[in-house]
């Protein structure tokens, strides 16, 4: 379980985060979404322990957040940043091996954790020894995946993995993550701007406006009982462009006068 309790974060005199309080259920996938400058990386950022709150506490499971205690909690969680942090200079095995080899893991061991990984993710093995620049924009992002699930961290934070991906690529991965996190079973919080992700993805939807909490629940709870206008006005924009996407399928599917 993850907890934030009246957390606020400001840089100078910006309010990125504004005493939000939140449960995230243990096993379970919450897609938080909201505009861009909603605070969305930000509470990813004080969860994984990269910044601190300027009031507040941080909980994961029984122990706080704090600096003392960072580097053994972030352990027990998976990250992956926006466009994937790859290290251009590495091989797509040793980006994946990164914390392994810190660790001291065996060669047999971290063998044995990359073939489950491919597997899992279906990456192919023999593109492992190529560096980011020479994998498609899909495989860049499934090796931040594996990166993250290495060391089969129980806590999986993804901020918006799949935002720069083309359409189609996007959809296939989408279908693969909502596999993956039904079969490993982790708490996986997943940052987005994208109405279809969230509900497509999560178990709850957290929606994040100016840095507060506008609502929490399922993404029936936001389209049957939104609790501000402004989640109304958020989800008939993006479903106006959805419709119109299909008005544009449906024309290029008509014969030819």
């Amino acid at each position: 379980m993850i907890k934030l309790d009246k957390v606020s974060k400001s840089y100078d005199a910006l309010r990125v985060l504004d005493d939000v309080s939140l449960t995230l259920a243990q096993g379970c996938t919450t897609a938080v979404m909201g505009l861009s400058g909603s605070g969305k990386s930000t509470l990813l950022a004080l969860i994984v322990g990269l910044e601190a709150p300027d009031q507040g506490e941080v909980r994961i499971g029984d122990d706080r957040m704090a600096p003392a205690s960072a580097l053994n909690l972030r352990r027990r969680m998976g990250y992956v940043i926006q466009d994937g942090g790859l290290f251009p200079h590495l091989t797509a095995r040793r980006n994946i091996e990164l914390m392994s080899r810190e660790l001291g893991w065996r060669a047999a061991r971290r063998s044995k954790r990359l073939q489950e990984l491919c597997t899992l993710t279906r990456f192919p093995a023999e593109a492992l020894e190529r560096y980011p620049a020479e994998l498609s924009g899909g495989q860049r992002q499934r090796v931040s995946l594996m990166r993250a699930l290495m060391l089969d961290p129980p806590i999986l934070l993804l901020d918006e993995p799949l935002g720069a991906l083309d359409p189609m690529t996007r959809a296939r991965l989408q279908e693969d993550l909502k596999s993956i996190f039904r079969t490993l079973k982790k708490t996986v919080v997943i940052v987005t701007h994208d109405v279809s992700e969230a509900a497509f993805l999560g178990d709850t939807i957290v929606f994040l406006h100016q840095g507060r909490v506008l609502q929490q629940g399922s993404f029936r709870d936001l389209i049957a009982a939104p609790a501000d206008p402004f989640i109304t006005e958020f989800i008939r924009a993006q479903a106006s462009r959805l419709a119109t996407l299909r008005e544009i399928a449906s024309t290029l599917r008509e014969p030819a006068p």
